[in-house]
């Protein structure tokens, strides 16, 4: 019989549906190297947010098939080490949506109402009616900052509450916002004519401080903004210096940049600030989900049947997994370079494979691509089970098309987006087994591998113009690790790729842009 170990405290239906197939060990508190000592035994983990699962515990697991994270977030498990091993790795990513939401609804409320300082206030043996006025919601113009499942439920109960939808959200369109009833705007206007704001995203460095001091003085003076998504979005202590300055009227957070929050300048506001530790998910109901969507997954695969919520690999056999793990990667890889290329809001993606690749099946590939696409934004929300559900729900029209008569390489992919920064296109192949090469941009001819920083331009090829980036980059001291530019014909259009040792400071990519024959250019973040 397989044997499962739970090393953290789920709920007891979900070791109930384990025993229905396995052995079941609860041993929870195990430190790490405990776990090195009695995982090779277990055939499949399951954790929440407590146990590490790094690449160490996963080697010694030689049973190991799957690991099952009860929750969203699935950081604190090495996925690409036990994707390396063929070991599937799952969470639960809509468990926990409906808690997640109603706790923004529920301190959106409280901050209207003062209900926290009031109820202080009354076990006081005070009764300061007149301390306490509140705001209604009703009619108020609710500005919602990501709208995934999460930000969706929100929209959906604040509508039916008679309020004003406005969204931002640079990965979705503008028909699937008009359907949860929202009007898309830009980060700005949001911020200026929102009566309250509520954060729905994953934390990036795109993200973090989101919120700082110069987005807080656009904001109304009698506006609230709400964070139950991810701490680090919100500068804390330029929020506290808001609060207290009067620039806005309120806050409320559950997630903190820092926890268990320690000393901090929002503890000592009363009614400005509510702050909760980290209750988003915290409900019977979610705990009760989590569990069961996670423990059934664990049991199907044991059964050999396919899981609904892998993060890696799901459902394909080790010899097919084997043969395409490089296309996969270099798909994933293209699709995130094509997202950041048209500027995220991606309206159209193809996906085109070519040479004696194109003789596969296209869905994992084709999956792997919209992974890639959507990554920058959506982070550990999107996966190879939800990234076609993901781009359908933004309105992203896919297509795929193949070219076996391509033999420059034995196999590439060529992806193309179109989005709000025009229409962009990528080609990429394998160099021998797994080393990906960038081969095109825009079909200029070029061939490089992708590096963590890169810059990419579009200029004249003239003179001079290499010179003068290279030597605006070492004035910012930006280190260039490599550099190529390709070009289709002399003195036209060219482009050029560097690849950089750290990303570009703010501000030097609008000197770039005023750099004589300059005419675009890109920054793009590629993970390792």
């Amino acid at each position: 019989m397989p044997k499962v170990l739970v090393s953290d405290p789920i709920d007891q239906v979900g070791i109930d549906i384990l025993s229905q197939v396995a052995q079941v060990d609860v041993k929870t508190g195990l430190t790490p190297e405990q776990l090195v000592q009695v995982i090779p035994e277990y055939d499949a983990l399951m954790i929440r947010s407590g146990t590490r699962v790094t690449a160490e515990i996963i080697d010694a697991g030689k049973q190991l098939k799957i690991i099952g994270r009860a929750g969203v977030g699935v950081d604190n498990v090495d996925v690409p080490a036990a994707t390396r091993r063929g070991i599937l790795v799952v969470n639960s990513p809509e468990g926990n949506t409906i808690a997640a939401a109603e706790h923004a609804l529920a301190m959106m409320l409280s901050l209207s109402r003062h209900i926290p300082a009031a109820n202080q206030s009354v076990k006081a043996s005070k009764w300061e009616r007149g301390k306490f006025l509140g705001v209604e919601v009703y009619k108020k113009t609710l500005g919602i900052v990501g709208l995934g499942k999460i930000g969706s439920h929100v929209a959906t109960v604040a509508r039916a509450m008679g309020m004003r939808l406005l969204a931002y959200d640079p990965f979705l369109s503008s028909e699937r916002a008009e359907q949860l009833g929202c009007h898309l705007v830009d980060l700005d206007l949001l911020l200026r004519e929102a009566d309250y704001i509520t954060l729905h995203l994953p934390r990036t460095p795109e993200t973090q401080h989101l919120i700082n001091a110069e987005s807080l003085k656009k904001m109304k003076p009698t506006a609230r903004i709400i964070n139950c998504a991810r701490g680090g979005i919100i500068d804390e202590q330029a929020l506290a210096d808001a609060l207290k300055a009067g620039t806005i009227a309120g806050a409320a957070l559950d997630v903190f940049e820092s926890e268990p929050l320690g000393e901090s300048p929002l503890r000592e506001l009363e009614k400005e600030a509510i702050l909760t530790p980290h209750l988003g998910a915290s409900t019977e109901e979610a705990q009760v989900n989590v569990a069961i969507d996670v423990a059934e997954q664990i049991r199907d695969v044991l059964l050999g049947l396919p899981a609904r919520s892998a993060v890696n690999i799901p459902g394909l056999r080790p010899d097919v997994l084997e043969k395409l793990r490089p296309y996969l990667q270099l798909a994933e890889t293209l699709g995130n370079l094509v997202s950041q290329l048209t500027g995220g809001r991606v309206e159209t993606f193809n996906v085109r494979l070519q040479g004696e690749v194109a003789n596969n099946d296209s869905q994992p590939i084709v999956v792997a691509a919209l992974k890639g696409l959507l990554s920058h934004a959506l982070q550990e929300r999107v996966n190879y089970v939800n990234a076609s559900i993901e781009a359908k729900e933004r309105g992203i029209r896919v297509t795929e098309t193949r070219d076996t008569n391509v033999v420059d390489y034995t196999g590439s992919l060529r992806l193309s987006a179109r989005g709000p920064k025009g229409e962009h296109s990528v080609t990429g192949a394998l160099l021998g087994d797994s080393e990906i090469r960038i081969t095109t941009i825009d079909d200029f001819p070029i061939n490089v591998p992708p590096s963590g920083h890169m810059l990419f331009t579009l200029h004249r090829d003239m003179p001079g113009i290499i010179g003068k980036i290279g030597s605006l980059l070492g004035s910012f001291n930006v280190n260039i690790a490599s550099m190529q530019v390709g070009r289709r014909i002399v003195r036209g259009d060219a482009v050029m790729v560097l690849s950089l040792d750290d990303p570009l400071p703010e501000g030097i990519l609008n000197e770039i842009l005023q750099v004589p024959g300059i005419r675009d250019a890109y920054t793009v973040t590629l993970s390792a």
